[in-house]
C-alpha cells in the first residue's frame, strides 16, 4: 500500500486573504489561468489580483480556456507565460482552468520540450502551481491530474505526469454565482471520482478512508441536489446555505484526494467519448455511467457494489441511477456511435487497468447501452 498527498489544502471562508503570505511565497511573477467568465462573476479573481497588487507583484492573467481545454489552447498560453517570464502559476476556476494550469506549467518549466513531451514519460518538472477551485467536483486542486482534449484523436486524455498543486485555496462563496446546473454536475463528477476510486484495482485502505468519507458526506446533499434540480429557475444563491456550499467543496476535495491515490475509472473513460463527440458536460458525462458501471463490477464483487450503495443511502444501483437521470437527465445516441465509443475505450489500456476484473467489449457495451438511449 502507499499515500502521497503534497499539496497543503486550505479550506474556509475568506481563505485567499487568509493565507496570501502562503501564496505569495510561491514566486515573484504570477501567470494566472482562468476561464473568460466566472472568476470575475463569483470574485475569485478580485481576491487574487488585490493580494498582488498589494504585494506590488508582476501578474499576466491568460483567461483563454474553454471548457475541455485543448493540448493547441496550453501550449499557446504556455509561450504566453514563457515570454513573461513567470515563475509561478495561479489556476483559479474549475477543472479546465486548473488542469490547464498544470500543463502549462510544466510546459513553461521546459522551454527546450514541445506539446508532445506532455505524453510522454519524461521526468519534467513544473513550476510551482496554486489552485482555487471555484466549481465542487473537479478535485484537480489536489489530484495530480490534467486531462487535455487531444483533437488529433478526437478525445480528451490525461497528460502523462503527475502534477500536484502546492497550494489549494478553497472557498465555499465561489459558488454563489454558479448556475444550478454547474453546481449539479460538477458535484456528480466529486460522486463519480469516490465510487471509481472506491472500486478500483488500486483502492486499498488508505484511500479507502477519503472515498468512503467522500461517498458519506455525499449523501448528505442528495436533498440539497434535488431541490436544486427542481427549481432550476432560481439561482444557488437563493437555495442554498453557506454550510451546503461548504459542504460541496468539501466533498469535491475529499473525493479528488480519493482519485489521487487511485486515479479514475471506465465511466470517466467513457465518458471522455461522449462529450467530445455529443459536447456533454463533463460531470454529467461521468454520472450517467455510474450505475451501470456498478452493475457490473457486482458480476464480479457484489460487496463492495454494496458497501458503496449502503454509504449513499441508495437501496440499489435502480434507485441511484433513477435519481442521477432525475437531476443531469438523458443522453441519445446512435447504435453506430455505441459501438465506436465501445472500440475506442477497448484502446485506452490505462483506464482498462484501472478495472480490477477481466472485462471485454461486451461488457463496455452493456454499461454504454443500459447508460444511454440508443436508437438505429
Amino acid at each position: 500500500m502507499q499515500f502521497f498527498a503534497p499539496t497543503r489544502v486550505y479550506l474556509e471562508k475568506d481563505c485567499v486573504a487568509n493565507h496570501k503570505n502562503e501564496l505569495l511565497s510561491y514566486g515573484s511573477r504570477a501567470f494566472i489561468i482562468t476561464g473568460k467568465h466566472s472568476s470575475k462573476a463569483n470574485g475569485s479573481l478580485d481576491d487574487v489580483l488585490s493580494i498582488l497588487d498589494e504585494a506590488s507583484v508582476p501578474y499576466l492573467i491568460y483567461n483563454d480556456i474553454e471548457e475541455n481545454p485543448s493540448v493547441e489552447t496550453v501550449t499557446k498560453a504556455a509561450g504566453i507565460g514563457k515570454d513573461f517570464q513567470a515563475d509561478f502559476v495561479i489556476g483559479i476556476g474549475g477543472g479546465s482552468p486548473l488542469d490547464a494550469a498544470k500543463a502549462i506549467a510544466l510546459l513553461m518549466a521546459n522551454p527546450q520540450e514541445d506539446a508532445g513531451c506532455l505524453y510522454e514519460s519524461k521526468e519534467l518538472t513544473a513550476l510551482p502551481v496554486v489552485a482555487i477551485p471555484t466549481t465542487c467536483g473537479t478535485g484537480s486542486d489536489v489530484a495530480p491530474n490534467a486531462v487535455l482534449t487531444r483533437h488529433a484523436f478526437k478525445t480528451k486524455k490525461s497528460i502523462s505526469h503527475n502534477i500536484y498543486p502546492k497550494l489549494a485555496l478553497v472557498d465555499g462563496k465561489y459558488l454563489s454565482s454558479a448556475s444550478s446546473n454547474l453546481i449539479i454536475h460538477t458535484a456528480v463528477d466529486a460522486l463519480a471520482h469516490c465510487v471509481e476510486s472506491r472500486l478500483h484495482t488500486k483502492a486499498n485502505v488508505y484511500n479507502h478512508m477519503f472515498s468512503e468519507y467522500g461517498l458519506a458526506l455525499w449523501s448528505r446533499l442528495v436533498p440539497a441536489l434535488t431541490q436544486l434540480a427542481g427549481q432550476k429557475d432560481k439561482t444557488p444563491a437563493d437555495l442554498l446555505s453557506e454550510e451546503d456550499r461548504e459542504a460541496l467543496m468539501l466533498a469535491s476535495t475529499v473525493a479528488g484526494m480519493a482519485i489521487a491515490q487511485t486515479s479514475t475509472s471506465l465511466p470517466h473513460a467513457i465518458s471522455y467519448e461522449i462529450t467530445y463527440n455529443q459536447g456533454v458536460p463533463h460531470g454529467m458525462a461521468c454520472g450517467i455511467f455510474l450505475a451501470a458501471y456498478m452493475d457490473e463490477y457486482a458480476r464480479n464483487n457484489a460487496e463492495d457494489v454494496n458497501r458503496v450503495l449502503s454509504l449513499l443511502g441508495f437501496p440499489s444501483t435502480d434507485d441511484l441511477g433513477a435519481f442521477l437521470r432525475k437531476i443531469l437527465g438523458t443522453v441519445t445516441i446512435t447504435e453506430a456511435e455505441c459501438d465506436l465509443y465501445a472500440d475506442k475505450v477497448m484502446t485506452n489500456a490505462s483506464k482498462l487497468s484501472t478495472y480490477p476484473f477481466a472485462i471485454d467489449r461486451d461488457g463496455i457495451v452493456r454499461i454504454i447501452k443500459r447508460s444511454l438511449t440508443i436508437t438505429a
